[in-house]
């Protein structure tokens, strides 16, 4: 479990300071941050495996102790909407809807590849973020930072390695969480994958430009963003 937070700027309970909290249990990988605007006050990541149910309201607890905050304290949720794990994602926005609902405050949902492809918008190349679909095949978007912009360029998809190659504009840079099979087969398509860096942090970052124009999700449709169906059983 990784924790960050740096306790000289975080005394929020104290200074009242109103606080957005970010939710990303997309993958195995999970994380939360609480963050004033677009700074981030404090964050917490951990390999939540398939335990995200168990894990996520404790840790969210956890998380506004540690930051000295309390739950009334908090002005928005900004979760990661898909694509990812079916039950991932139901327990992030099932979580978010019912705190902003409790609280009467916005929820804003982010797409997991955009929050994916953000911590490299710095390099000014078109980045395509991936994750694995499944049947050999990944979900893809692509984005690109265009002077003060941060623009999607192609938006959420399943497509196979093979096809992706072809689409991908000159100078593209891939990154993601992916299998070593699917990283082999975009190596050998002339792609090497850049390492995830995907964390809550940039998922807040993202939502609170949509918040501060007052741009927010309508909780009676707000769903998660699968792109496939789940499988059916039994």
């Amino acid at each position: 479990m990784r924790r960050c937070w740096n306790r000289s700027d975080i005394k929020l309970r104290r200074e009242g300071v109103r606080v957005e909290l970010a939710i990303d249990t997309a993958t195995e990988m999970a994380s939360i941050a609480l963050c004033h605007e677009d700074e981030v006050r404090a964050e917490l990541t951990w390999a939540a495996g398939q335990s995200h149910t168990a894990q996520l309201v404790p840790n969210i607890l956890h998380l506004l102790n540690l930051a000295q905050t309390t739950i009334e304290q908090l002005e928005g949720i900004i979760v990661a909407n898909g694509p990812g794990s079916f039950t991932g994602l139901r327990v992030g926005m099932s979580t978010a809807k019912g705190l902003a609902l409790a609280l009467d405050i916005p929820v804003v949902g982010i797409s997991t590849l955009e929050a994916e492809a953000y911590p490299y918008a710095i390099t000014g190349r078109p980045i395509c973020s991936l994750l694995d679909a499944g049947r050999g095949e990944v979900a893809a978007a692509l984005y690109q930072q265009q002077g003060e912009q941060w623009r999607r360029l192609r938006e959420e998809h399943i497509i196979s390695v093979e096809a992706l190659a072809v689409e991908l504009p000159q100078r593209s840079l891939c990154c993601g969480q992916l299998s070593a099979t699917i990283k082999e087969r975009l190596a050998a398509v002339g792609y090497v994958v850049a390492p995830s860096q995907r964390r809550a942090g940039c998922l807040a970052r993202l939502g609170w430009r949509r918040l501060k124009v007052g741009d927010k999700d309508d909780l009676a449709t707000f769903q998660p963003l699968y792109l496939r169906r789940p499988a059916v059983t039994g």
